[in-house]
């Protein structure tokens, strides 16, 4: 077990909580107003953060924790929307490649999407995602093999889900500086990025990530679904989902 600790950023409380609960032999602080707690998740030496909203909030707290901590790995840990029609709000999506929608080149076409940090004009130099390592998501993949999460019945007899079986899946994810509360944008994301949930903070994590030559995890729970109604599905169940992305984290923790 390496004692350098493993960085984990959570954009709001209630992604945070859980997580801090577990951790022994706890020290708090803050770092730049945002609260800070280092100690052991399972033994494995972890700094967990709680960020704030958005990719520069987020991308402050990835660099302390690279810099300041030494940490060797960075974790995402909390709630997206979803975008792909097969998912349903409570599954988990762990990403295998991450996307800034929001960074490139705007015309009366459209926005043509670049890599953070070239040029958004001309021909692009690199791909436009940051892509996760084959072998960490072949550990991860293991680590998670059999894994299990059902949501309260009421949610199914709400109409919110078909089942309480909750499903975890890898696959793309795609960030921004917006909440998505449109069904017109969640059909763009979906179809032009194969993008399965959408989110504002995990690609800006991935690219200091790549940045410093560490590996970054991303691990969304849906608490919505990005259409006309993820304004309201968001403030009903983030408190619900948002511990399934925690207990993920914590599955996990080992192999990374």
């Amino acid at each position: 077990m390496s004692d350098r600790p493993i960085g984990i950023i959570c954009a709001l409380p209630e992604e945070r909580d859980l997580l801090a609960s577990w951790l022994t032999e706890t020290e708090t602080g803050e770092v730049l107003g945002r609260p800070l707690i280092r100690g052991r998740l399972d033994q494995n030496p972890v700094v967990v953060t709680e960020s704030g909203c958005g990719k520069v909030a987020a991308t402050v707290q990835a660099t302390v924790l690279l810099e300041r901590f030494g940490c060797r790995t960075l974790i995402m840990s909390g709630v997206a929307g979803g975008l792909a029609p097969e998912l349903d709000i409570a599954d988990i999506v762990i990403a295998d490649r991450l996307i800034q929608h929001d960074y490139g080149h705007q015309t009366d076409q459209g926005l043509r999407p670049f890599r953070p940090g070239e040029p958004p004009l001309g021909d692009r130099r690199h791909e436009i995602a940051f892509e996760v390592d084959p072998g960490l998501l072949n550990r991860l993949r293991e680590a998670l093999a059999g894994v299990n999460f059902e949501v309260p019945a009421e949610m199914v007899r709400q109409g919110h889900r078909p089942d309480r079986h909750v499903r975890l899946v890898f696959g793309p994810i795609v960030t921004g500086d917006q909440f998505v509360n449109s069904e017109t944008m969640r059909v763009r994301l979906h179809q032009e990025f194969a993008a399965l949930a959408t989110e504002m903070e995990g690609a800006a994590v991935a690219q200091v990530a790549a940045m410093a030559k560490v590996p970054a995890v991303i691990i969304r729970s849906l608490s919505d679904l990005a259409g006309a109604e993820s304004h309201l599905d968001f403030g009903q169940f983030v408190a619900t989902v948002a511990p399934m992305a925690a207990t993920v984290v914590r599955r996990i923790i080992a192999v990374i």
